[in-house]
């Protein structure tokens, strides 16, 4: 829905857009209930507090490793890569053989209706698939012999499947076939009780008699041969050719052996590794047990519903406590052993403190930037010991143009998410899967440079953008130092500042609705029948360019704060030139008709957002007891609102010059 075009032309994703779409009662609702800390507030805010408990530890720079899937090199990702297309994956496409007539009209009229069908859907799930197959590589070979074994499975399945109705269909009246019931007496004339194929059981089932089931078979046949044969060569990467293997052991070696020391003084040999599957999981677990014993550490591993350690309770929470004992705050520390090497799924990516540890190992990379940076966000955490924090990234190839080429990676998944997720065949347009694609190849190229927080994915809403605490911790801190030179401010105060980074000349007008209800007395609601434009009416921002384009409009109370302290933060004393180039302009304020209008389209902005936050209220879904303000209450002119405080950011251009009356 957040859209916007990128230097290249090409679609990115703006979380700006985003935020402006939502409606003033959202974010009020969200300012209200919910307490947001970035880190950049923490540190600012509660320095004394960072003090006492710890601080932050600094980030290293990322460690990028690209090992050898196979240390004989006989078998590679980028092989893998160039033969994915000959996977023809026939048993998760039924619908390509579809011979009856009545099947093939309604494949065809949801083709006409909605411009997708069950064909269409099986094609994406198939690119997804084969993204999948690249995914199990990049984790270990150990994880892409399992699926290619679990999928020639199902082919030899289906086949045998087919094989058994052939010749239940074949067999003469009264005649058994081997290993299969009586075709008369359990086929109806109308195949009643025929197979369905498994896949499409859910929503599409297909009977085999529905089916071309010759030509099918021949592809199943083929597909068997090729996944056969890439298991061949999968089967031969064993723990002694492992590449990726060998390195993690080379690392988990020299983190033992020469532990960086924390600022207790203390050698810290944690390491954390994380892993998209627990295939890959439970062979690293396995693999690695006589390393670490021969190191004299325990290990331990987790996934979402199995755990196992070396040393230790074999329950999540203990191993976690183990892991990391002071962050998780361990009762029982009398007697319980210390694990020093983790290996993971993404199931603790979120929400656990192991700020004991200070390495992160991906060792494999996510399809989702955001899970890589909450994966190093369990070691990056306030009240580390440690003075910094170590990302390692195991890559499958050197070559990033390559990797990032393989655009099935995200397309697929998003087309399936949408089918399997909404229950409406109408998947995201290629545009959409465009622009995902790019944000998350530029993310992933950023990953590799430097240790990034969620807050500094450029285009990734957070909770802190709904929410204004980091102004008012602001506000409230000034006004501890100043408010009695606060108070004593006229109306229409104003200041000349250049623009902020990024941010394009023009004027953030505050402005309070003269004409606005009653407001409620100190500390009481207010009245939620009242759909306002800002999440603080009467009082409204507006950021409007020097061209006189809204760029962000009355609801956007966040963004223009956060504009408006990107200029203004640290601004102590005037900016002598520009305020004499402002009053050389406007001739001292006699001129100010260029301003004047910058104000009338500020206002105009928030009359038409008022009027649109009532008509939402008006719609057949909307609450039956809203109040309908009285014409006095309406905003519509100029007049109905006092200017409060103005923030003229003036650019290298002076304003054009008009001819009207001063305001």
């Amino acid at each position: 829905a957040a859209r916007a075009a990128g230097p290249d032309g090409r679609g990115r994703r703006d979380k700006s857009r985003l935020l402006e779409s939502l409606g003033a009662d959202f974010l009020r609702l969200l300012d209200g209930v919910t307490i947001s800390r970035s880190r950049r507030q923490v540190e600012r805010f509660y320095a004394a507090e960072l003090d006492r408990i710890g601080h932050f530890p600094e980030h290293a720079t990322p460690e990028n490793v690209y090992p050898h899937t196979d240390l004989e090199q006989r078998l590679s990702y980028q092989e893998l890569a160039d033969r994915i297309g000959e996977f023809g994956l026939s048993i998760y496409q039924p619908s390509n053989y579809v011979t009856d007539p009545a099947r093939l009209e309604e494949l065809a009229a949801a083709r006409q209706r909605q411009n997708f069908n069950q064909q269409d859907s099986e094609r994406f799930l198939v690119g997804m698939l084969r993204t999948n197959f690249l995914k199990r590589l990049e984790s270990s070979a150990h994880s892409l012999t399992l699926t290619l074994e679990r999928t020639i499975d199902k082919i030899d399945e289906v086949l045998g499947r087919i094989k058994s109705y052939e010749q239940r269909r074949a067999a003469a009246p009264g005649e058994t076939v081997p290993g299969a019931l009586n075709a008369a007496a359990t086929l109806p004339d109308d195949d009643e009780d025929d197979e369905e194929f498994f896949v499409n059981r859910g929503r599409h089932p297909y009977r085999l008699s529905e089916l071309d089931l010759a030509r099918w078979r021949d592809d199943l046949r083929q597909d068997r041969e090729t996944l056969a044969g890439m298991l061949k060569l999968v089967q031969e990467v064993t723990p002694e050719r492992d590449g990726k293997l060998y390195e993690l052991r080379q690392t988990l070696r020299r983190k033992a052996e020469q532990p960086p020391i924390d600022n207790d003084g203390n050698p810290n040999r944690k390491l954390l590794v994380f892993t998209t599957f627990k295939d890959t999981a439970q062979h690293l677990y396995d693999n690695l047990q006589e390393l670490a014993g021969e190191l004299g550490i325990n290990l331990a591993m987790v996934s979402g519903d199995e755990t196992h350690t070396s040393a230790g309770a074999n329950n999540f929470n203990a191993i976690l406590a183990n892991f990391a004992p002071f962050a998780q705050n361990r009762r029982d520390a009398a007697g319980a052993p210390d694990i020093d090497l983790l290996i993971a799924t993404d199931c603790i990516s979120e929400g656990q403190n192991l700020q004991d540890c200070d390495w992160v190992i991906n060792y494999d990379i996510h399809w989702n930037p955001v899970r890589i940076v909450q994966r190093f966000g369990r070691i990056d955490r306030i009240g580390s010991r440690n003075r910094t924090v170590q990302m390692v990234n195991y890559w499958p190839t050197p070559d990033m143009d390559a990797y990032l080429r393989l655009e099935s990676r995200v397309q697929a998944r998003m087309a399936l998410a949408d089918v399997t997720a909404s229950g409406d065949e109408d998947p995201f347009t290629e545009a959409d899967a465009q622009m995902e694609l790019n944000f998350r190849n530029e993310q992933l190229l950023r990953l590799r440079e430097e240790a990034l927080t969620l807050e500094e994915l450029d285009d990734a809403p957070n909770l802190g953008d709904f929410t204004l605490g980091h102004f008012i911790t602001q506000l409230l801190r000034y006004l501890d130092r100043s408010r009695d030179e606060l108070e004593a401010m006229p109306p229409g105060v104003y200041a000349v500042t250049p623009p902020a980074v990024g941010a394009a000349p023009g004027v953030i007008f505050c402005l309070r609705q003269n004409n606005a209800a009653p407001t409620p007395p100190a500390g009481a609601p207010a009245d939620p029948r009242r759909q306002a434009a800002s999440p603080r009416h009467p009082y409204y921002l507006v950021y409007i360019l020097a061209d006189g384009t809204i760029r962000y409009g009355c609801g956007s109370l966040q963004q223009i704060l956060t504009v408006f302290e990107a200029a203004a933060d640290g601004q102590t004393e005037p900016i002598t030139a520009l305020c004499d180039r402002f009053d050389r302009e406007t001739r001292h304020g006699r001129e100010m008709a260029f301003y004047n209008r910058l104000l009338t389209n500020a206002v105009a902005q928030i009359a038409q957002a008022y009027a649109a936050a009532q008509s939402q209220q008006l719609r057949p879904d909307g609450p039956r007891d809203f109040i309908l303000p009285t014409a006095a209450e309406t905003p519509s002119r100029i007049t109905d609102f006092e200017l409060i405080t103005w923030l003229i950011m003036l650019g290298d251009e002076p304003p054009k010059s008009d001819d009207g009356d001063g305001g």
